[in-house]
């Protein structure tokens, strides 16, 4: 479980979070939404001590966010944030590769290769294994660095945006294999998504924030409303229900 108490974070004068606290249980897929600006790359961040706490507490399991060891949390928790840097002439394969570094510190083993084949293979790259980063669609680079953090083997994954530079099709097979992974895997997966449909058709529970604060907490039936859409995105659009689940028409 990851516990989130009383967590502020400021950026000079401007407040990003502003007393967050909320309970993530294992398993699921968690779908946090909200306009831009609202705190969420922070809020991951923070969780995966990426930034330094300023206030308040963050524990994954019996880990502590700013009191544990580095290597313990990595073998934990994973995160793909917002942006990623790797070296354009890195091969596929070396990429997704990286991801086991937590456990064998640059000397991997049979589990370690075995794993990189299967994170190939589930995010589709074994027919782009042996090629450049820089010879790689947007969509494509995006896909090879989401298997880099599957293969992580970690319970909890945190995920920043992972549609962008995605095509419709794109984006629904790696949320079907997202859902897969915590359904049959019991994988926790943390995931920022803009596309409140998205988030309304895969993830178990929606996290709403706005101005740094926790505004909404629960399943998307329950949650996703024409009021939410009006008072959190200040926009009319309307709400209709499909299958149960709400959708936004634009």
């Amino acid at each position: 479980m990851i516990e989130v108490q009383d967590l502020s974070y400021r950026i000079g004068t401007a407040r990003i979070l502003d007393n967050v606290s909320l309970s993530l249980p294992r398993g699921g897929i968690l779908a946090l939404i909200g306009p831009n600006g609202a705190g969420k790359s922070t809020l991951l961040s923070l969780m995966a001590r990426l930034l330094p706490l300023q206030q308040g507490r963050i524990t994954v399991d019996d880990l502590e966010i700013g009191r544990c060891d580095d290597r313990d949390l990595a073998q934990c928790l994973a995160i793909l944030p917002q942006s990623v840097q790797a070296a354009s002439r890195l091969t596929v394969r070396d990429l997704v590769g990286f991801g086991r570094y937590p456990y064998h510190r640059g000397r991997p083993g049979a589990t370690d290769r075995q794993l990189v084949e299967e994170g190939l293979a589930l995010f589709d790259l074994l027919p782009l294994a042996e090629r450049g980063l820089d010879t790689l669609s947007g969509g494509q680079r995006q896909r090879a660095f989401v298997a880099m953090t599957y293969v992580q083997d970690t319970d909890y994954l945190l995920l920043d945006e992972p549609l962008n530079n995605l095509d419709l099709a794109a984006s629904r097979a790696l949320m079907a294999r997202l859902r897969d992974l915590a359904d049959r895997k019991g994988r926790t997966i943390v995931i920022v998504l803009h596309d409140i449909n998205f988030a309304s058709a895969y993830a178990d529970r929606v996290l709403v924030l706005k101005g740094g604060r926790l505004v909404a907490d629960g399943p998307p039936e329950a949650v996703i409303s024409s009021a939410l859409i009006e008072t959190v995105f200040e926009t009319d659009a309307r709400l209709h229900l499909v299958e149960g689940r709400p959708v936004v028409l634009v």
